[in-house]
């Protein structure tokens, strides 16, 4: 059975968010009380529907207390925020995503229940912050408690070692999470390129290769010593 997703609000960040579900697969109900909004995503959605969020009656009657996740991206307007959130929890929406745009309403949010608060912009600047200070880091991305995820090119010193053998964990004290790729191919036209190839959970058997980016995860401290200095 699909997983079915409600999107409130269909800003720039709702709009990709509801995009990028319905092509993960999902069902979607998208919300706005804009027309404009709706009709933009209409075709897309499984259900498009311009109401507003903050009434109960009007949720309850297009069935949104059924839906495994509610996702509110209206985050500049804070009040409505606020409201569309504790009006998911009178439905009994299990599980609540929401965005927002300070502290004070993340915390809010929190003590209301949401599931899980996101600061895309603050996010964005983050990892922008650390590819610009560190330009060997690839992507990275922060998660809880103090620990992220690091995309870095392979470290010299483990170059054409196997897996096992790196000693990726004792030597930085990160786990290995994939290994990236370009795999050499013939085109139909009889020229080489490349394509990407994503190794998820790599065998203790793989070698690590010039050229290979590692997907690692573990404390902030533990990635640092994985930087070239």
């Amino acid at each position: 059975m699909k997983k079915q997703f409600a999107v409130i609000g269909l800003g720039r960040f709702g709009h990709s968010m509801a995009e990028t579900l319905i092509q993960s697969g999902c069902e979607v109900v998208a919300i706005d009380t804009d027309e404009e909004k709706i009709q933009a995503i209409s075709d897309l959605a499984t259900y498009a529907v311009q109401v507003d969020a903050t009434d109960e009656k009007a949720l309850r009657t297009i069935g949104l207390q059924n839906v495994d996740t509610a996702v509110v991206s209206i985050g500049e307007d804070i009040e409505a925020s606020i409201l569309i959130v504790m009006t998911l929890k009178e439905l009994g929406v299990k599980e609540i995503v929401a965005k927002a745009v300070t502290p004070i309403h993340g915390k809010i949010l929190r003590n209301l229940g949401v599931s899980r608060v996101v600061f895309p912009e603050r996010e964005v600047a983050i990892r922008l912050a650390n590819s610009l200070a560190q330009p060997a880091i690839i992507d990275y991305m922060d998660l809880s408690a103090g620990y992220s995820v690091m995309e870095i090119p392979a470290p010299q010193g483990i170059l054409g070692s196997k897996v096992r053998d790196s000693r990726i964990r004792e030597r930085y004290g990160v786990n290995l999470i994939a290994i990236r790729r370009k795999i050499p191919i013939i085109t139909d036209a009889g020229e080489t390129d490349f394509k990407e190839d994503l190794k998820i959970n790599p065998d203790p058997d793989d070698e690590i290769a010039v050229g290979d980016i590692l997907v690692v995860l573990g404390s902030r401290e533990s990635l640092a010593s994985m930087r070239p200095a």
